[in-house]
């Protein structure tokens, strides 16, 4: 399963750098990949954008790569059940696409839908716990260890304090806590919920390929001698552990590569930001296609002017130029990485989720980060890390890839509904309901069990508070 990670980002990614850069750069939404790219040059001289294709500033709108450049049309999805199509251009896609003009009215309609939605580290967790598939005890549980955790990822709390803040409601033992708390631990970004620092590095180590180069070792340093690394020195853990030195620097600089604060990669976005898609879906002659954005795809090239010059240059100045083409190099690559990865884990969503770009929420079908990672081949945090923050213009506005997937409920025929569809029913029975005599908790889960859909009223109620939708009592309206 480790092993996929490296599938996942590209099997060309074998050194740490490269690997780490490319996970970097997945887990970016688009803006601040934008932002990385453009200092990536300012820093680089053998790296420039590409003349047909100047970087502009990051607009409040967003192009469509190509599919006639085989930029990700998606010849697999599944056909729609109508012949009627959408196609980028319709709804003023040209007037956004290409700068220049003020755009039209339905443009400045959009904008407030493509404001970027903030979002924090217990966001980020609280997402993925909902989509995994644990007990309603074993999810509370969860939320709790997600309170827990101080602003750096760390669970600083005593497994007996987590026990204290789940009473009444949850009686748990701390080794009940313990192992919600491993599965936590299995969550995006890697490092989260370690209980001190060694746990961290560790956590972040063993979602490596077992191939990467001084891996076996690092684990030992970390589950040992860490402390004293920087009393005793390379060459003291060489001798603690009986290793070359040379392995054990090796070693050593893998874990310094690690991120010791894994809770800061997930931070709030700008409230006021603009969302910046990073793919578009459209409808062609029946069949759902993708592509991503020209803002997802920064055109970015190696000078080759520069490059030329590594032949004639003195060697020191040459060594500092084949430095900077190998960090260029890495760049493209990952960017390439990235743009496959976003692309792979879309076209999979749109082969199974037709349904909701076709009618909405009601046909949202149950889906998780797993079964994404399994039909693609890809690990969980790997599938996670794409989703992250990242948006898809579609025929129904701009969505953010985390609302095609929800957790799902039994229904009577066998089948499941996922919770999100159950949401929309919920909303519909009460937006019909007589305004004189609202429907009760109660009344809309016997609807729902009549549709076939068992849901108890308890959970009924979860919803509609979750759709800040008031009790019936408070909905009443005379007159």
């Amino acid at each position: 399963m480790k092993a996929r990670l490296q599938t996942s980002l590209g099997q060309h990614l074998v050194m740490t750098p490269q690997l780490r850069q490319a996970i970097r750069l997945l887990q970016m939404s688009t803006l601040e990949l934008q932002a990385e790219v453009a200092e990536a040059i300012e820093s680089n001289p053998l790296l420039e954008w590409t003349e047909d294709a100047p970087y502009d500033a990051p607009a409040p709108a967003d192009g469509k790569a190509s599919a006639d450049e085989g930029n990700g049309a998606d010849d697999g999805a599944e056909r729609s059940r109508d012949d009627g199509d959408w196609t980028p251009d319709e709804g003023g896609w040209e007037s956004v696409g290409g700068g220049g003009g003020g755009g039209s009215d339905e443009d400045r309609e959009d904008a407030a839908e493509r404001m970027a939605e903030p979002e924090n580290l217990a966001d980020h967790l609280l997402w993925q716990l909902h989509l995994s598939p644990l007990s309603e005890r074993d999810r509370r549980i969860g939320a709790a260890l997600i309170d827990a955790l101080d602003e750096d990822g760390y669970l600083r709390e005593p497994l007996s304090a987590i026990a204290e803040t789940l009473l009444p409601e949850v009686h748990a033992a701390e080794e009940e806590i313990l192992t919600v708390l491993h599965q936590l631990q299995r969550f995006d970004p890697a490092g989260i919920g370690a209980r001190n620092l060694g746990e961290c590095l560790r956590l972040q180590l063993e979602v490596l390929p077992e191939c990467t180069p001084g891996r076996a070792l690092a684990l030992r340093i970390v589950d040992g001698p860490l402390e004293r690394l920087p009393r005793s020195g390379i060459a003291g853990i060489a001798q603690e552990l009986r290793s070359p030195v040379d392995e054990v620097e090796q070693a050593v600089q893998l874990v310094r590569s690690l991120d010791p604060r894994p809770g800061k990669q997930i931070g709030e976005v700008d409230p006021d930001s603009y969302v910046v898609p990073d793919c578009v879906v459209w409808r062609q002659r029946g069949v759902w296609k993708v592509a991503l954005s020209q803002q997802a795809m920064p055109r970015v090239s190696i000078h080759r002017g520069y490059e030329q010059m590594i032949r004639r240059c003195g060697e020191s100045d040459a060594g500092y130029l084949r430095t900077q083409l190998q960090e260029a190099r890495w760049l493209l690559k990952s960017l390439e990485a990235r743009g496959e990865t976003l692309l792979k884990v879309m076209r999979c969503l749109l082969r199974m989720q037709s349904g909701f770009l076709e009618f909405g929420e009601q046909a949202l079908r149950p889906l998780t980060l797993r079964e994404i990672a399994g039909e693609i081949g890809l690990h969980e945090s790997t599938v996670s890390r794409a989703i992250a923050r990242k948006y898809v213009r579609t025929p129904r506005g701009t969505l953010p890839l985390r609302s095609f997937f929800a957790s799902g409920i039994d229904t009577d025929g066998g089948g499941e509904a996922s919770s999100t569809a159950i949401q929309a029913m919920i909303r519909r029975l009460i937006d019909d309901e007589n305004p004189r005599k609202p429907l009760s908790d109660a009344k809309l889960a016997d609807l729902l069990k009549q549709s076939g859909i068992p849901v108890a009223r308890r959970t009924v109620a979860k919803y509609r508070e979750a759709m800040n939708i008031s009790a019936s009592h408070e909905r009443v309206r005379i007159g």
